[in-house]
């Protein structure tokens, strides 16, 4: 199992939007979503929030590494709803990311499925066998020397989704302390950002997208 050292970035709240019923905040990168489950893991960004905003309420999760969009309900009901947007796929979610080398061609998808890497969590991997299905499409924003940055749209939801498929197509994600090595994880942090995250409103029902100025 790989061990990590927890370091949170002491940076103040950055709230995206409000209301009664939700809470859209820009998660930064190095922030747990939730506590971990050892000790000196409690700082996380829901703990931070209900320091600010007592009752908020967990909806999903970024990895800690990852920076951007993330929703909290205010209330039981608005969790609930949310919690279905999620999970029957009707919420939609864009990042950023740059990755090492030269992506090509200029958009695709990656159809594959993710399992655990039990040895090695939290590592997933590619598995065809035990694998839950797994889509990410892409798009190239632009390459620069040795890198490329692409928008990704996942599919679907599974832990490390886009960090697993830009690996198996040969360009890790720059600065992932996980699946990149050498001169891909010489970065001072891990190059993904979510940046939009559009779904129905619990209280009106409107679609509604809200989005975090990607950082790199």
């Amino acid at each position: 199992m790989m061990e990590f050292t927890y370091t949170p970035p002491d940076v103040p709240l950055r709230i995206i939007y409000e209301d009664r019923a939700i809470l859209v905040a820009d998660k930064p990168s190095g922030l747990l979503s939730v506590p971990g489950k050892t000790e000196g893991r409690a700082d996380c960004l829901e703990t931070r929030l209900r320091r600010a905003y007592p009752g908020t309420l967990l909806v999903h999760r970024l990895d800690c590494d990852t920076s951007g969009v993330m929703i909290f309900a205010r209330n039981k009901a608005a969790q609930g709803f949310l919690g279905q947007e999620f999970e029957k796929r009707r919420s939609k979610k864009t990042y950023v990311a740059r990755v090492f080398g030269a992506l090509q061609p200029d958009s695709g998808q990656v159809d594959l499925p993710i399992g655990v890497d039990w040895p090695n969590r939290p590592r997933q991997m590619i598995d065809a066998v035990n694998g839950r299905a797994a889509v990410t499409d892409w798009v190239v924003l632009g390459r620069d020397a040795g890198e490329t940055r692409v928008r990704l749209f996942p599919l679907t939801g599974r832990s490390h989704q886009l960090r697993v498929h830009m690996l198996s197509l040969g360009h890790p994600i720059l600065g992932d302390p996980i699946y990149a090595t050498g001169a891909a994880l010489a970065y001072p942090r891990l190059m993904l950002h979510a940046e939009t995250l559009s779904l129905h409103h619990p209280d009106s029902g409107e679609w509604v997208t809200f989005s975090a100025p990607c950082p790199f």
